[in-house]
């Protein structure tokens, strides 16, 4: 074998090499792609359970009203929380946030309502109460959802050596949805 043949070797070698790194590369680059449009999809569906429960507020809080009106206070906190919450362009951090505040507010709206046994008889309130229970629980499992997204893609971002090619293509760590967990309703058992 001849010193060009060796030469032809070591010039395969190098090209098979770069040939992997650019596949690698490429893989590792589609990889960050598919995760962050799968938080953002997974986002969307958040967005659109907490729409849900943002348009539940209102008739939740008219009925109210009709049994509770001296409670204007509590019913204002209630409204003035769901519009902040409902105002778009917020990031999750922000949502969270205002989704607490409005959480918060509305614990005050039940609690009030434990005061009035004709409401917490009628139909309305009770069906208004199971939609808003069974939203916050569709919220919550989007929330682990999109927060387990969240953590696959920033670690994907942070460990070596994808960080190096995330920083190159201005891959961001994305923020997670924590929200505090709405009290539930416990049945009270009498003796």
């Amino acid at each position: 074998m001849g010193p060009t043949a060796g030469i032809s070797i070591a010039l395969l070698i190098i090209l098979a090499l770069v040939v992997i790194v650019v596949i690698w590369a490429v893989a590792q680059y589609n990889g960050l792609v598919r995760l962050r449009n799968l938080v953002q999809e997974s986002w969307r569906q958040i967005d659109v359970e907490l729409q849900r429960r943002h348009d539940l507020i209102p008739n939740l809080v008219e009925t109210v009203k009709g049994y509770a009106t001296h409670e204007r206070s509590t019913l204002d906190e209630v409204t003035e929380a769901r519009a902040v919450a409902a105002a778009p362009g917020s990031s999750p951090a922000e949502q969270a946030q205002q989704e607490n505040v409005l959480t918060q507010a509305l614990g005050r709206l039940f609690a009030v309502a434990e005061a009035y046994p004709d409401l917490k008889a009628n139909q309305s309130f009770l069906q208004l109460q199971q939609e808003l229970t069974n939203t916050e629980d569709r919220v919550a499992a989007g929330r682990r959802f999109y927060n387990a997204n969240v953590r696959t893609l920033n670690t994907r971002i942070e460990t070596f050596p994808t960080n190096v090619l995330a920083g190159m293509f201005s891959f961001t760590r994305s923020e997670y949805f924590e929200t505090v967990e709405a009290a539930r309703q416990v049945p009270g058992v009498q003796f």
